[in-house]
């Protein structure tokens, strides 16, 4: 579905008298200067460390107590001396003994009494002495926490919503994990941001959709929108497991020996078949994103192949779609920190953010543009809205050329028949580096040259129409720019990025708890094409998104397969591509059989979202030359590799 166009909507935050009573209460200025950004004049040296478990109301461990999830804390000691209320900065992680957190891989460390000694990352270095207080939350069934990990359901998702409560004086904590010694949250005013990479920016989606009083902003990055596009994509298996092994992945020793129901209904409510279920049901936030209160910062790399695309651009549509607050920065890296793709810039906003959304300051943040896009390696720019204004769905469709396989890509409806055979030893990087040959893997439909650059803005879907040889039959459809360029590698390990050895630090350090950091730079590749958007399907999909069925062959069946979002201008001199094929090497599985299948092309089609619409499209290609074949193979970012992936950027 393409991307609803809208405009940002501002919740006003202050009159100029709340601002003033706000510089009194959180921040130690004059009231009768309106603050702009908060300064790092307290102490992060003496801070107040401490830890507590909240009571999340649930006994998914089966053991008879209901479980109490770990909280460490770090606030400033001079706001809790003179009474004044701070906010809160909150991840909430199944990582932080498991894996670690950041590209250093950080984990939690303590000191005798167990208090937190190093939160990673460098949230509370840089705004503890800022003047809000950083919160960790060990997600149920991990490091320090009672309960089970069940994978973004309502174990996961309301243990970090008793976080939120607790803050705002709704739920219980202790200041033990099994004493009744009661913690209560005095020193907080309660208003909450969460922040998080991939499974951590995932359950700030999933605790923004329920709604929960107090969450006045979240900023997810590289996350998911629903679970079931993590595992699948309209029945096509993404990966060769399923959230039971996730589970076990990140559960304490102590869940693990606790946890085997939870792990036995995992494993049965998510089948290999790629069918919707209801353990689907229950880690789909998109249903419930009219009620999402907080505002949301976005942020993502166009390239991430782990948590991909797909579940930004149906997100952001929700949101809109509800009227939500919103804010997006795109980058060319794959499943990348912001911290480590645009250091400086990142620190600068998400503390301008954070003020406004927590603090009530006037920074103009909001008077900004909405979109942030990285068009070539560290070189950024801006849209007022996204998709910008005067963005169009346009109807391209495909038609025979002169070559069988190698077809042209216009605005006029084609006739005639594509064939190609599945082939799982190949993928979109051998399609698109064959583009202008015929391959008997794939069909390819390209645009002339263009003499003007064309835009896409948002999300694509291609539809088909196929009749397979076999009973079942997986589809890719793929969007290429063809023509040199330099962009981030994302196919190498660092996906766009290189760590450095010298650091720069950002905030205060103790001798426990750095807060400097290794530097990075764009990690870049010289190629002939470039990837833009893909999409996958299940063909025995075609009469459901949620449930497939077994395929006549012979037969011909229609399905729209969903492209994922994404910001790309395709420079004049190069061509756009449309690829349909089979099995996406290392980015889905193959069916069972392999199939042939024959496109009918005057019922195919790709709707692309176009700055300009069809009418930038037609002077794009108005009297552009033919172009002549190459004679050799296009370059391109390797292959992707079989990988077991984890949504926080382990492999």
């Amino acid at each position: 579905m393409p991307i609803r166009m809208r405009c940002t909507i501002w919740r006003p935050l202050a009159t100029a008298a709340t601002v003033a009573l706000l510089a009194a209460s959180v921040s130690p200025v004059t009231a009768h200067a309106a603050p702009r950004e908060s300064s790092p004049v307290h102490s992060f040296e003496n801070a107040i460390r401490e830890a507590v478990w909240v009571d999340t109301g649930l006994d998914l461990d089966r053991d008879g107590r209901t479980d109490r999830v770990a909280v460490d804390v770090v606030r400033p000691r001079e706001a809790a001396q003179q009474g004044r209320k701070v906010p809160v900065i909150m991840d909430a992680s199944p990582y932080y003994s498991c894996c670690g957190r950041g590209n250093e891989s950080q984990k939690k460390t303590y000191d005798a009494n167990g208090d937190v000694v190093q939160m990673p990352l460098f949230y509370d270095n840089y705004f503890v002495p800022r003047g809000y207080a950083v919160v960790g939350v060990d997600l149920a069934g991990t490091n320090r926490s009672d309960g089970c990990v069940d994978v973004g359901g309502r174990s996961d998702i309301l243990s970090a919503k008793a976080v939120v409560d607790w803050l705002n004086g709704r739920a219980k904590a202790y200041t033990t994990r099994t004493g009744t010694t009661k913690a209560r949250a005095t020193w907080t005013n309660g208003r909450t941001g969460m922040i998080g990479k991939s499974w951590d920016g995932t359950i700030a989606n999933g605790v923004a959709a329920t709604g929960v009083e107090g969450l006045k902003t979240i900023v997810p990055i590289s996350a998911i929108s629903s679970w079931y596009d993590y595992y699948f994509q309209q029945g096509a298996p993404l990966y060769d497991s399923g959230p039971d092994w996730l589970s076990n992945y990140v559960d304490s020793p102590d869940a693990r020996a606790k946890c085997g129901a939870v792990q036995q209904m995992l494993a049965a409510g998510a089948p290999r078949t790629g069918d919707w279920t209801p353990l689907w049901a229950e880690r789909d936030y998109l249903k419930d994103a009219r009620k999402v209160r907080a505002s949301v910062f976005l942020v993502h790399g166009m390239q991430d192949l782990n948590v991909r695309m797909k579940h930004v651009g149906q997100w952001w549509d929700a949101l809109a779609k509800n009227g939500v607050e919103r804010k997006i920065w795109l980058s060319q890296t794959g499943h990348v920190d912001p911290f480590d793709f645009r250091r400086a810039e990142w620190v600068d906003t998400l503390h301008r953010w954070f003020d406004h959304e927590l603090l009530g300051y006037d920074n103009g943040i909001d008077r900004e543009p909405m979109a942030d896009i990285e068009r070539h390696p560290d070189q950024w720019v801006t849209s007022k809205a996204w998709p910008p204004r005067g963005t169009d769905t346009t109807t391209l469709r495909p038609a025979e050329g002169t070559q069988a396989g190698v077809g042209v890509l216009g605005l006029r409806k084609g006739r005639g028949t594509e064939t190609f055979t599945d082939d799982p030893r190949h993928g979109e990087t051998d399609w698109a580096a064959h583009i202008d040959t015929p391959t008997p893997d794939k069909a390819g439909f390209l645009t002339k040259p263009l003499t003007r650059d064309l835009r896409l803005s948002g999300s694509s879907e291609v539809t088909v129409t196929a009749t397979p040889t076999t009973s079942t039959a997986h589809l890719s459809a793929v969007l290429v720019d063809l023509g040199p360029d330099t962009i981030r590698d994302y196919a190498t390990s660092g996906e766009g990025i290189t760590t450095l050895t010298d650091r720069t630090c950002w905030g205060a350090s103790t001798s426990g708890d750095s807060a400097c950091f290794k530097e990075t730079k764009a990690k870049t590749a010289d190629v002939d094409y470039t990837v833009v958007s893909r999409g996958w399907a299940d063909l025995g999909n075609h009469a459901s998104d949620h449930e497939g069925e077994p395929l006549v062959p012979g037969k011909a069946y229609t399905i729209t397969l969903d492209l994922a979002a994404t910001d790309h201008v395709v420079p004049a001199g190069h061509r756009l591509a449309l690829i349909v094929a089979g099995t996406d090497k290392d980015l889905i599985d193959p069916p069972s059989t392999k199939p042939t299948l024959t496109l009918d092309l005057s019922r195919t089609k790709a709707r692309v979202p176009l700055v300009g619409g069809a009418h930038a499209f037609a002077r794009a290609t108005a009297g552009a030359p033919s172009a002549t074949p190459e004679a050799a193979p296009l370059d391109g970012v390797r292959a992707p590799h079989t990988v077991h992936r984890i949504p926080e950027g382990g492999q």
